[in-house]
């Protein structure tokens, strides 16, 4: 399984669209949105732009790894037949299911730290090295629930229908988890729904450090329930297609 894992990085690291959606487009989204906006807190919270949106745009490239990028390479190597070589190997199913999912975390992380980065340098974001580390930790960690998400789409979907539906998972969840814009300035009735989305609870692992607080239990729980759903849902769907095969 490890063999299997490195060469999924490897192949990740290679194609140079994925990296750049992936690591080089929310750093860059950061830029546009907070770059020039000023130090004032938002409306209804205390952290400013610089500090919300380096939290926000930190998940959203790394749900672009995990989520765009598995759900689409399962979807086609289904098609091409991979999937039913590696079958004939030792492989176990949870082996390859949990290949995939390590491979796409992994790749997640240059683009969770280079948003980072780029808040520091260019919005002047100063933190404790604690919050620093924590958010780096809880934001990476809490992307194992959208890669779990991504395995069952590619799953679930054929090659022509997955990047349809992973882009309405991808799309709808960031934007009404509030990862586009803050929820407090968004109607009563989006605020409603993302509170029990995953990406909601997801950022606010991340703005509950910045604001120098431990993580609320319920976004915690909220993120190991859907990790429980979306793993359970890629376990049934691999066995479903094994049995197709």
């Amino acid at each position: 399984m490890t063999t299997l894992i490195k060469l999924e990085i490897i192949r990740a690291l290679r194609n140079k669209k994925f990296m750049f959606f992936s690591v080089i487009y929310p750093p860059a989204l950061y830029l546009i949105i907070a770059g020039g906006a000023d130090s004032k807190p938002i409306p209804g919270m205390k952290l400013d732009m610089g500090l919300y949106f380096m939290v926000s745009m930190a998940a959203f490239g790394a749900m672009t790894a995990v989520l765009l990028g598995n759900s689409e390479r399962i979807a086609k190597e289904r098609e091409k037949g991979w999937v039913r070589q590696l079958r004939l190997t030792a492989l176990p199913g949870r082996g390859y299911v949990a290949a995939k999912m390590a491979a796409a975390v992994t790749v997640s992380l240059p683009s969770i730290l280079l948003v980072m980065l780029v808040a520091a340098v260019v919005k002047d974001v100063r933190l404790e090295a604690w919050q620093w580390i924590a958010i780096a930790a809880g934001t990476w960690l809490g992307s194992f629930v959208f890669a779990a998400l991504g395995v069952a789409i590619g799953y679930l979907a054929t090659g022509d229908a997955v990047r349809p539906i992973s882009m309405l998972c991808y799309f709808g969840l960031a934007f009404l988890g509030g990862l586009w814009m803050p929820l407090t300035i968004l109607p009563q009735w989006v605020q409603n729904i993302a509170e029990w989305l995953p990406t909601h609870a997801y950022t606010a692992l991340g703005t509950a450090v910045e604001a120098g607080q431990v993580p609320h239990g319920k976004d915690m729980a909220i993120l190991a329930g859907y990790l429980l759903v979306f793993t359970g849902a890629a376990a049934w769907l691999y066995r479903k297609d094994t049995r197709k095969a």
